[in-house]
């Protein structure tokens, strides 16, 4: 991963990252038959958001604005994107597969950049951020297990 030089750096990588997965479960959502999942996804997505807000609070405790223009500057792709493609025209166990692998490498970010860090309240952000993105990965692994059950 690119070193940083700030801790603004940091938050901005975390708030594009937010924004390319509010994006994904959009998406998603859009794709789903089942009103109960496409909710589900809705709600994910909008927690994205609020994950988001809360990143760019962090960067406003900094006395920085925010700003659109810098983000993803610092982001190696490789590093914690899910090998997932950007297809997804595939079925409801794909995506599902996709959405969890997603969830898992945001979760790593999250706990790799929280180390990174040293203003407490940036840390714990970071860290209570990880902890919603398993909880995430969780829901669709409920979901996952849900379908191999009832086949």
């Amino acid at each position: 991963m690119a070193e940083f030089e700030t801790v603004e750096e940091i938050l901005e990588l975390a708030v594009a990252r937010e924004e390319d997965a509010h994006i994904f479960l959009m998406a998603l959502a859009a794709r789903m038959v089942n009103p109960d999942m496409r909710k589900v996804f809705e709600e994910l997505a909008a927690e994205e958001l609020e994950h988001k807000a809360r990143l760019e609070l962090e960067i406003v405790k900094t006395g920085r604005v925010v700003t659109e223009g810098k983000k993803k500057l610092y982001f190696e792709a490789n590093d914690y994107a899910a090998d997932v493609g950007s297809e997804i025209d595939m079925d409801y166990k794909d995506l599902l597969t996709m959405a969890m692998q997603k969830e898992e490498s945001s979760f790593r970010l999250y706990v790799d950049l929280a180390s990174r860090v040293t203003e407490e309240d940036a840390y714990e952000t970071l860290l209570a951020l990880a902890e919603e993105e398993v909880r995430h990965k969780m829901r669709f692994e409920m979901e996952y297990d849900n379908i191999l059950r009832t086949g």
